[in-house]
């Protein structure tokens, strides 16, 4: 039907609840209920990370973190330079924008240094995908580890490890194959394109500072005396709001130290040339993040209503004891969930809430930690990425590839990184890191 996630869910939560015998108002009460809560447990940590993706876009820090890896491979395998700059960026900006910002630079690269773009989009396709799925405070699986319980620094230092071993297993098993295929790049993107020449580190830090500050947290969880020094320093600047807040202070400063490139962006992209640097990092940059996140954070809030719905239904209690007593392994039950909710709806954040919902009331007979199923399903949320994710056609725009290329190198990656990242969790499971 062409419905916008939104409302689709709004109206498969609506009948559900009616199905179920909740009734109109007792399914409305639900729904507001599941909205209000999810909007108010991600809601500010969204945002925060759309206007530091304002700052990346702004202040050049793509290129810079292009250019790190372009020097660390020392001109040998490029296309892994806009692969990974994608595989951290995605972590807490949003998929579209970490397309439009690594397009050119793998355009460029594919013209330099005479690579495929089938290569180049295989790739830095699955970098961006791998880590949106499997890596907070990226909305979705955000969203699934706070429903699910899950130590939040935990799910990012396992979630980078699943990422990171899903990323090379498939650039291994399909780097020559997606080689066969001559695509050439974008001339919109080659045309007059320039490089940087920074190679400061400091274009990493708004990315890096939010997910390390949670993972200090979580370690200090771990192993410091509850109450301490240590403990409440490092849970206090770790808790997500304020881990992004210091994200954000940096990305201010850096936007100051780049406020040539800042102010030229708007002169050149925007039309404003006597635009002042003080409106535009704290009016400008926060107008268009809350327009870039609007979207993602209504579905993710409106996935929540809908998983509200299905988890207080007293039909999940039976479908569970019968799942449980199936010959399936646990582990995959909410893996083949997400995957078929991914294939079936389109978006990475929706398929993830909706199986992390019919999941949840699963738990205590499959027997799973909370971190295991969390990574399963945001392992599944790759599989089936094709014609109804927007991010499928974004990616075929800007990777300059046709519908049937799209498919190509950009779901076949997906897929078969979905199982290899099914296949890390099963084996960290079956060792009992996840406890």
């Amino acid at each position: 039907a062409k419905m916008h996630p939104v409302l689709a869910l709004f109206i498969a939560a609506l009948g559900t609840g009616i199905a179920l015998g909740y009734g109109v108002t007792g399914s409305v009460d639900y729904i507001s209920n599941g909205f209000g809560g999810t909007l108010g447990s991600v809601g500010i940590t969204i945002i925060l990370g759309a206007i530091i993706s304002m700052a990346i876009e702004d202040t050049g820090a793509a290129k810079v973190i292009a250019n790190f890896f372009i020097k660390l491979f020392r001109g040998k395998r490029m296309e892994l330079a806009p692969a990974l700059t994608a595989f951290i960026m995605s972590i807490p900006v949003f998929g579209d924008i970490t397309m439009v910002l690594t397009a050119p630079i793998a355009s460029m690269l594919s013209k330099r240094k005479h690579i495929s773009m089938s290569t180049m989009a295989s790739f830095t396709g699955l970098g961006l995908f791998l880590t949106h799925g499997l890596v907070p405070p990226t909305p979705g699986i955000l969203a699934i580890a706070l429903m699910f319980g899950s130590d939040l620094g935990m799910t990012i230092v396992w979630g980078l490890v699943i990422s990171f071993v899903g990323f090379f297993g498939t650039y291994f098993l399909l780097r020559k194959w997606t080689e066969k295929e001559w695509i050439e790049p974008n001339p919109e993107f080659v045309r007059g394109m320039e490089e940087t020449d920074s190679d400061s580190g400091e274009g990493f830090l708004p990315l890096l500072l939010p997910v390390l500050l949670i993972s200090v947290s979580s370690f200090a969880q771990m192993y410091a005396a509850e109450g301490s020094a240590i403990y409440t320093i490092c849970t206090t600047i770790g808790n997500k709001v304020i881990a992004l807040s210091i994200g954000l202070l940096y990305s201010f400063y850096l936007g100051y130290k780049q406020r040539k490139m800042v102010l030229g962006v708007y002169a050149d992209t925007y039309n404003e040339p006597k635009a002042k640097l003080g409106e535009v990092m704290l009016n400008k940059w926060v107008a268009r993040g809350l327009v870039v996140c609007l979207s993602p954070l209504l579905i993710t809030a409106m996935g929540g209503a809908f998983g509200n719905v299905l988890k207080n239904s007293p039909a999940l209690e039976p479908l569970s004891k019968l799942i449980a007593d199936s010959p399936i392994p646990a582990i995959l039950v909410p893996w083949a969930i997400a995957a078929i909710m991914m294939t079936s709806v389109g978006s990475m954040t929706t398929a993830g809430m909706t199986a992390a919902a019919i999941v949840l009331p699963m738990m205590p007979d499959l027997g799973l930690s909370s971190l295991a199923a969390v990574l399963a399903i945001g392992s599944g949320t790759l599989m089936g990425n094709h014609y109804n994710n927007s991010g499928f056609w974004v990616m075929g725009q800007f990777f300059h590839l046709n519908t049937k290329q799209s498919v190509k190198y950009v779901t076949v990656p997906c897929a078969v990184a979905s199982v290899i990242c099914l296949i890390a969790v099963v084996i960290l499971n079956a060792v009992g890191v996840f406890g």
